[in-house]
């Protein structure tokens, strides 16, 4: 057997703290800081000699020798990690716990309510005061509200409510909602109850702003209700000042109604006019005054007879009686026969607003064309009843019933107009031949 060849293994090199490193050894104990050729260079830059001083100093002993390349701490602030940071929040923020934790163990009160929570006092305590702590005789109203002696608006339990029991917002809430049952019911009492039970008579003068605002929304027959309204309370609900205060308010927000309602400016200088000739409004109110609403009143409160024309100032869909509605229509039949203005009549049949009194029109349109006894004035009455009709002004229901209320009367209208059959024959052919009315429809 052949011996295997001895295989000659390398020395390993001694371990020592040197060739550890830091990685082994963290603190550095016997690890020089450079290299020598590093601090001969840092010694050379300083001036100093081998021993770490100048040329002609005497070394101190060698205890007190302290390496140039040693760590030294510097002054507060300077180094990189204790650079002094510029603080942005607030002192007061920064007082309070993070994490949700601020406010912690303090009173808070759960109705929304700037309040201060207050203890109950002790009866022994030396600062006791009876009349603070006894909170059942005074009840606290609406912030900066006048105290009038003996004017008591409300009783809440067994405590009297001075001044106004509701804050502004809310009273001009729940007086919007009694206005809106007014419009739709008509009832004025309703709303005169209804503000008395609110209690709040300082405000009073926002019913008039309100009241004339959101009647402009709406129709003729809305804005001659408000009217009445105002000038039926006045006396009762409604103070001299009330009023004055609300239509000078009114002024100052016409530009801003005028945004939603284009016509507001006319309608406001109506409505003063209107309460000037009621006397609500003393005439000295518009004098002095600059704005298109005042110069719309006054030149409304120039005209002749004015007393009588702003009684009617809202035209003839302001919920007049049916003898003024028929009276309206007569005129406007007899200008349309003479302008033959189909756009000019259509427009007052709209103003008139009374759609379900249109059967009315009709029979007085079939009248006036029969009392001419004329073929143009029968042609230009059915022209004006067919474009109505088209234009969805009047319904078909309503011209159908028209034609039945003038065959109803037409025996008496015989003894008027002899004639007033044949021009009644012509207005059914027509409307067949329009298909307004069905074929089988007898005269």
């Amino acid at each position: 057997m052949t011996t295997p060849p001895e295989i000659a293994f390398a020395k390993r090199p001694e371990v020592t703290v040197s060739t550890m490193g830091r990685v082994h050894n963290p603190s550095g104990a016997g690890i020089p800081a450079a290299s020598s050729v590093v601090k001969s260079k840092m010694i050379a830059k300083a001036g100093l000699n081998k021993n770490g001083f100048g040329n002609g100093v005497v070394a101190p002993p060698p205890s007190a020798v302290v390496d140039v390349l040693d760590t030294r701490t510097k002054e507060e602030g300077s180094s990189r990690r204790n650079i002094t940071r510029k603080k942005s929040a607030p002192e007061s923020a920064r007082n309070h716990k993070k994490q949700g934790g601020a406010g912690k163990n303090k009173w808070r009160l759960d109705d929304g309510s700037d309040a201060v929570y207050q203890p109950p006092q002790d009866e022994n305590d030396p600062l006791y005061d009876a009349f603070e702590d006894d909170r059942s005789k005074y009840v606290l109203a609406s912030a900066g509200a006048p105290v009038i002696p003996g004017a008591v608006t409300a009783v809440v339990g067994a405590a009297p409510v001075y001044g106004p029991a509701l804050t502004l917002p809310e009273f001009k809430r729940r007086t919007d909602d009694a206005l809106r049952e007014f419009f739709d019911s008509g009832d004025a009492d309703e709303v005169v109850r209804a503000t008395r039970e609110l209690g709040c008579g300082e405000y009073h003068a926002e019913i008039v702003k309100r009241a004339v605002g959101m009647s402009l929304d709406r129709g003729p027959r809305e804005r001659e209700a408000t009217s009445r309204l105002l000038a039926r309370n006045l006396p009762d609900l409604l103070t001299p000042g009330d009023v004055h205060a609300g239509f000078e308010r009114l002024c100052e927000s016409v530009r801003e109604l005028a945004v939603d309602v284009p016509d507001a400016t006319a309608a406001v200088g109506a409505f003063m006019a209107r309460a000037v000739v009621d006397d609500m409004l003393p005439p000295a109110f518009l004098v002095g005054r600059d704005g298109a609403a005042v110069d719309h009143a006054r030149r409304l409160l120039s005209r002749e007879h004015c007393s009588v024309r702003m009684e009617k100032v809202w035209g003839p869909g302001d919920g007049r009686s049916v003898p003024d509605l028929k009276e309206s229509m007569d005129q406007l039949l007899k200008e349309y026969l003479l302008s033959r203005e189909l756009d000019e009549a259509a427009c007052c049949v709209q103003e008139i607003n009374e759609p379900l009194f249109h059967h009315e029109l009709i029979k007085r349109g079939i009248r006036a064309a029969a009392e001419t006894g004329d073929d143009d004035d029968v042609a230009a009455m059915w022209a004006l009843l067919e474009f109505l009709v088209k234009n969805s002004i009047t319904s078909e229901g309503q011209l159908a019933k028209g034609f039945d209320r003038s065959k109803e009367n037409l025996d008496d209208l015989k003894l008027d107009v002899p004639g007033a059959s044949v021009v009644f024959g012509r207005f059914v052919r027509m409307a067949k031949t329009a298909g307004m009315l069905p074929e089988e429809y007898e005269c």
